[in-house]
């Protein structure tokens, strides 16, 4: 088994770890369930040192918590003397900056070394065995001296740090990018919580070298949360922002951060701080024209780094464009970059996850565990069988990865029929007739009343994409086979879009098509056992039920003439639960009856 070398993304405001494991890249979770650690350390006047989230929620509760360390790797204090930090930041050995934490002086080093600790602790916990290697992810613009304050946390937390990678060949690697053609050209925009960088990278050979990058290590989205803190001071007009103690300031960029982040998925969002004084409730509603009208000056300067690492680089055009960092799920950051390169981004994928994965990768292809890797395919569309009424019944649902196996029971719907047709369908569509027909069997079977045939039909998937479909005969235990080669995975991408992209078009017809269909079917298997259940409870049942279950008859069948979907939905409701207590007396007369003729037997 190859030795583990973890790979960790070491951020400025979050961090994660994961591992190469079974042959597959992961990130690990916390207890907590958690893939992301906030980059937060509390140091509490015990001598105590708390990580992460547990860490931020000791802000205001006595002690010193330390957020954005990373600023200051490899720094000197003259370089930054006079930074307004959350500690007050002193001169260590040799000019080097340190934060004063109550009294005690402690490195950038020493605090990115107790967070390296945690996520050592994560993932040995996780794997269940001890871990001693990493890659640990640095900015493409870290210097050797930050390089090595990084390599050197590292050796603190108790890791072999095995190599240093930068932050945009992880989120290359993460984006599957080294599969690209030589020579291309990537733009990795990575806009974080605290920090801002761009760069473009050059595959060569199968290697990533970052020919330009720009940025700036004060830009990112706390200062997007700053200002909309600032805005909502103003909309308050009781106090200035200026003025708020760190609590207070700490509770309000809180509460809009979680503003800013409703504000990428929805159009408005409200802003709430109960007792944010004795006398002040904070509620107001934000909409995401007002945000976006105040940040565009911020995100626009991401821009101008953009173009300058355009010209830096001596390119003028990209072929792929990847997205990096919490801030890059604001839908006008997106729109931002879609302009600047001319092209829409790729957001495939997760944008606090990509670099640690990359991380993860890159420790993985120098273990050698990477060697066992298995590149597994998905089934690109639903794969099911026709049911009655024609309708598309799913048994292998769209991006099921592949090997798989999934079947289902279905019976006979006309009394005394000797056999059914399977009919292999693919596609998204709700109603069978607008899918692809990938081939028939037909399936004989006992000949039984209506519903009491039973077939298992199954749907297997090989790892060559080899469709096999087996319909049993539940009684007799008789097979029917059908093997469609390569039909579950070999479709085009350009049909696999035609074919999303009309079930989304046709969604809310084939949905109505869909419900009236099945409600008609209840509808035709209920009308005739209301009908002759009426026959038969005579006078056990009050005048004005029956009237009331023949009213409700009577309705239903005026609407299977109909085309109303929910109106007909409901009115079969509404008639089965008005039977109910007829049903009730059907069986206990059922029952009286076999009593009766065991009796008398």
């Amino acid at each position: 088994m190859a030795e583990d070398i973890i790979g960790i993304d070491l951020g400025t405001t979050n961090s994660a770890v994961g591992v190469v494991e079974s042959g597959f890249p992961i990130l690990l979770a916390d207890s907590a369930g958690q893939r992301i650690t906030p980059s937060a350390v509390s140091f509490g006047v015990d001598g105590g040192v708390v990580v992460g989230g547990a860490a931020l929620r000791q802000r205001g509760a006595g002690g010193s918590v330390i957020t954005s360390g990373k600023r200051y790797m490899g720094s000197r204090y003259a370089e930054v003397r006079g930074d307004d930090f959350c500690v007050p930041l002193v001169e260590g050995v040799g000019g080097a900056v340190a934060f004063d934490v109550g009294g005690v002086m402690v490195t950038p080093e020493e605090v990115s070394a107790e967070i390296l600790k945690y996520l050592k602790s994560v993932a040995e916990e996780r794997l269940g065995r001890t871990v001693g290697k990493a890659i640990i992810t640095v900015p493409a613009y870290f210097n050797d001296g930050q390089r090595t304050a990084t390599k050197r946390a590292g050796e603190l937390a108790g890791l072999e740090v095995v190599r240093i990678i930068s932050e945009p060949t992880a989120a290359a690697l993460a984006y599957g990018l080294d599969k690209l053609e030589d020579s291309s050209r990537i733009v990795v925009y990575d806009y974080g919580g605290g920090t801002f960088d761009v760069s473009v990278l050059e595959l060569r050979s199968g290697v990533f070298q970052v020919i330009a990058t720009a940025g700036d290590t004060r830009l990112g989205g706390d200062q997007l949360d700053e200002i909309l803190a600032r805005w909502c001071c103003d909309e308050v007009g009781v106090f200035d922002y200026d003025g708020l103690g760190d609590f207070d300031r700490q509770r309000l960029l809180d509460a809009v951060r979680l503003v800013k982040e409703a504000l990428t998925d929805s159009d408005r969002a409200k802003l709430q701080l109960p007792f944010f004084r004795d006398d002040l409730n904070i509620d107001l509603e934000v909409g995401r024209g007002v945000f976006e009208r105040l940040i565009r000056a911020e995100i626009s300067r991401t821009g101008r780094y953009c173009k300058q690492v355009l010209l830096d680089a001596g390119v003028t055009g990209v072929d792929k464009v990847v997205l990096v960092g919490g801030s890059t799920r604001i839908p006008a950051v997106r729109e931002l970059v879609g302009e600047v390169f001319g092209m829409d981004p790729d957001v495939s994928q997760h944008p606090d996850e990509a670099v640690a994965l990359g991380a993860v990768i890159q420790g993985g292809m120098l273990s050698g565990a990477l060697r066992e890797m298995v590149l597994l395919d998905v089934t690109p569309l639903s794969l099911g069988i026709e049911t009655l009424g024609g309708l598309m019944n799913v048994i292998i649902p769209r991006n099921t990865t592949i090997p798989c196996k999934a079947g289902e029971m279905f019976t006979n719907a006309v009394a005394n029929q000797e056999s059914m047709v399977v009919r292999v369908l693919q596609g998204e569509r709700e109603m069978a007739r607008d899918n692809w027909e990938l081939g028939r069997v037909d399936v004989g079977f006992s000949v039984a009343a209506r519903g009491q045939a039973r077939v298992g039909v199954q749907f297997a998937i090989d790892e060559d994409g080899i469709l096999e479909v087996l319909a049993r005969d539940v009684q007799t235990g008789e097979d029917t086979v059908l093997a469609i080669q390569s039909a579950a995975v070999d479709v085009s991408d350009d049909s696999v879009e035609q074919m999303v992209t009309e079930s989304v078009d046709y969604a809310f017809d084939d949905m109505a098509e869909r419900v009236f269909t099945e409600a008609r079917l209840k509808a035709e298997e209920l009308l005739p056992a209301v009908e002759a259940g009426l026959a038969q409870v005579g006078g056990e049942m009050a005048a004005e039920d029956m009237a009331e279950i023949e009213s409700s008859a009577d309705a239903v069948r005026e609407l299977l003439g109909g085309s109303d979907a929910n109106q007909l939905k409901s009115a079969v409701q509404k008639l089965d639960k008005l039977t109910e207590h007829m049903a009730a007396i059907l069986v206990e007369k059922a029952m009286e009856a076999a009593l009766s003729r065991k009796l008398e037997g």
